[in-house]
C-alpha cells in the first residue's frame, strides 16, 4: 500500500508511521552516508532532506522521526519543495512532531505553490476533509486540477469523484468520466471502480455493459469489493462472446505512467475512439434508417454512432452540403420516421418544436424538448435559408429535427447567435436568439439521392395533439455521437 493509502487510513483515525511517496521515488544520493551527512551539516538543502530520508527509512542509521524532522526542517526552511512535502506529512500524522494539521497546510502549500505535484494533491485532501483549513471543495477542485494536469493519478481521480458529485464544480458526468479514465489508464483502481458504474449507468459516457465489466474486472483485481461485486453484476448482462472478449481485453491492458506533455498510449482495454470528440441530434426520414444532422456535427469525424433506443450503432455518412450544413446518414435496421414538409408555408409566429440531446454531459442521455415560435422568416443578415426562432437550443441540439404543430419538419436546428459577436457590435447579450436550416433546402438536397427522396413520408395536414407531435419526434430522434 502506498502512502496515500496510509493516509486515507489515518483520516479514518489509525495512526500509522510510513513515508511519503515522494521519499520512495527519490533518486538515490551517490555519495556515502558520511558524505551525505557532512553537505547537510555545512547547509545543503539536498544533502538535509537526503539525511531526513535516511532517519525515516532506518537506514544505515537507526530509524527516527524527531531527527528526520530536524533535518527534514533545516532543507524545508531553505525551500526544498520535497522536504516540504515530507514535513507536511509529518505534521498530519504526528509523528516526530505533534500533530497539527493547519502546519501541515502551511508546508504543503509552500511546496504546492513550487509546483509540487504530490503537495497540491495532499492540499486538495484537506480541502476536502476541513483539515487544517475550513472545507472548501472549489479550493479542492483547484488544488487537485493542478496536480493532476501533472499527471497524478491520485489527483486524477479525486478530481473526477468532485466533478461526479458536483462539489466545488457544476455536476459534469462527461468531465468525470476524463478525469477517472486518465487515472484508470493509469492503474488507480478506484477511478476503474467509478468509471465501471458509470458505464453501467450511462452518464458521462453511452451506456456499455461491455466497458462497465472491464473497467470492473481491472479494479477488481486489484482487490476491489465493490469491484467484484459489480462485475458479477454487469458479466450477467453480456453475451458468451462478449464476456469472453471482455476478458480478453481486461487481461491485456497495460497500466501506463501518464508524463506531461507528451500523449498517452491507447488503453489495450478501451479503444482510444470510445469517448466521442462531438455531440449533436439527428432524426430519421426514412424507415430503413436514413437520417438527417448538420454537416458541422460530423465534419471531423472518424468514426460516427447513433444511439436511439435500439441502442449503439454505427453509422455511416452518405452524402453532405457543406454550403447548407446538412449531413445525411445511415444505420442499419427499422425505425420511426419524420415526415419533411416544404417550409415556405411556414408563417411568422408559428409554434415549433424541437426533441434533442443538449449539454449531455449536464443533462444527460435522454432526450429534451424544446418549444417556441418562429420569430423570423429570415436569419442572421436576413439570410433566406434561415428561420429565426425562439425554441431554447444548447450545444448538443444541432441537426435536430423543427417540427410544426402538425408534426412536419419543416426546418434543421443549426446555430444559436454568436454572444460574443452580439455583446461586441451591441454591449448586451443576446437572449433566445437561435437559427434552423429551412426544410426547403433539405429537399432539395435529397432530389439528389433519389432512392432515399422516393421514400420519404407523406406531409401530415391533420391537426394532431401535441402530445402526439411530441412522442413521433422523440422516436425519430437520435444521438449522433462524432469520434
Amino acid at each position: 500500500m502506498n502512502f496515500r493509502g496510509w493516509l486515507t487510513i489515518f483520516l479514518l483515525f489509525t495512526v500509522c508511521a510510513i513515508l511519503p511517496l515522494q521519499m520512495l521515488q527519490a533518486s538515490e544520493p551517490t555519495e556515502s552516508f558520511e558524505e551525505i551527512k557532512s553537505k547537510a551539516e555545512k547547509g545543503d538543502a539536498e544533502a538535509q532532506y537526503f539525511l531526513g530520508c535516511y532517519y525515516s527509512f532506518g537506514t544505515v542509521v537507526p530509524q527516527d522521526n524527531r531527527e528526520a524532522v530536524k533535518w527534514y526542517r533545516k532543507a524545508a526552511d531553505q525551500g526544498y519543495a520535497m522536504a516540504q512535502n515530507s514535513l507536511g506529512f509529518y505534521y498530519t500524522i504526528g509523528q516526530g512532531v505533534l500533530q497539527d494539521y493547519a502546519e501541515a497546510v502551511k508546508w504543503y502549500r509552500k511546496a504546492a505553490d513550487q509546483g509540487d505535484a504530490e503537495s497540491q494533491y495532499f492540499l486538495g485532501v484537506c480541502y476536502v476533509n476541513g483539515r487544517g483549513v475550513f472545507q472548501d471543495y472549489a479550493e479542492a477542485v483547484k488544488w487537485y486540477r493542478r496536480a493532476a494536469d501533472q499527471g497524478d493519478a491520485d489527483a486524477q481521480s479525486n478530481l473526477g469523484v468532485l466533478y461526479d458529485n458536483g462539489q466545488g464544480v457544476t455536476q459534469d458526468y462527461a468531465e468525470s468520466v476524463k478525469w477517472y479514465r486518465k487515472a484508470a489508464d493509469q492503474g488507480d483502481a478506484k477511478a476503474q471502480y467509478n468509471l465501471g458504474v458509470l458505464y453501467a449507468n450511462g452518464q458521462g459516457v453511452p451506456q456499455n455493459d461491455l466497458q462497465a465489466y472491464i473497467w470492473s474486472s481491472l479494479a477488481a483485481a486489484q482487490g476491489n469489493k465493490g469491484a467484484s461485486r459489480n462485475r458479477d453484476i454487469y458479466a450477467k448482462r453480456l453475451s458468451r462472446e462478449e464476456l469472453s472478449e471482455g476478458q480478453r481485453r481486461a487481461a491485456a491492458f497495460v497500466p501506463h505512467k501518464e508524463i506531461p506533455g507528451q500523449q498517452a498510449p491507447a488503453s489495450k482495454a478501451v479503444a482510444a475512439t470510445d469517448t466521442p470528440t462531438a455531440t449533436g441530434t439527428g432524426f430519421f426520414i426514412t424507415e430503413d434508417g436514413y437520417l438527417i444532422s448538420n454537416y458541422h456535427v460530423v465534419k471531423d469525424a472518424v468514426k460516427v454512432r447513433l444511439l436511439t433506443g435500439a441502442g449503439l450503432l454505427d453509422s455511416t455518412i452518405v452524402k453532405v452540403d457543406t454550403a447548407n450544413d446538412l449531413a445525411l446518414l445511415r444505420v442499419i435496421g427499422k425505425f420511426s420516421p419524420l415526415p419533411v414538409a416544404m417550409s415556405r408555408g411556414v408563417k411568422l409566429g408559428a409554434t415549433v418544436a424541437t426533441v434533442g440531446f443538449p449539454d449531455i454531459g449536464l443533462q444527460g442521455y435522454s432526450p429534451k424538448l424544446a418549444r417556441g415560435e418562429i420569430a423570423s422568416l429570415a436569419g442572421a443578415g436576413d439570410d433566406p435559408r434561415y428561420f429565426q426562432v425562439s425554441v431554447p437550443v444548447q450545444p448538443g441540439n444541432s441537426g435536430g429535427a423543427l417540427v410544426d404543430v402538425h408534426g412536419n419538419v419543416v426546418g434543421i436546428v443549426a446555430a444559436k447567435l454568436s454572444a460574443k459577436a452580439a455583446l461586441d457590435a451591441t454591449g448586451a447579450l443576446p437572449e433566445n436568439v437561435n437559427y434552423a436550416i429551412k426544410s426547403s433546402l433539405l429537399l432539395s438536397f435529397l432530389e439528389s439521392v433519389p432512392e432515399v427522396s422516393a421514400r420519404l413520408k407523406d406531409p401530415v395536414t391533420a391537426e394532431q395533439k401535441f402530445e402526439d407531435v411530441v412522442q413521433s419526434a422523440q422516436a425519430a430522434a437520435g444521438l449522433v455521437l462524432v469520434y
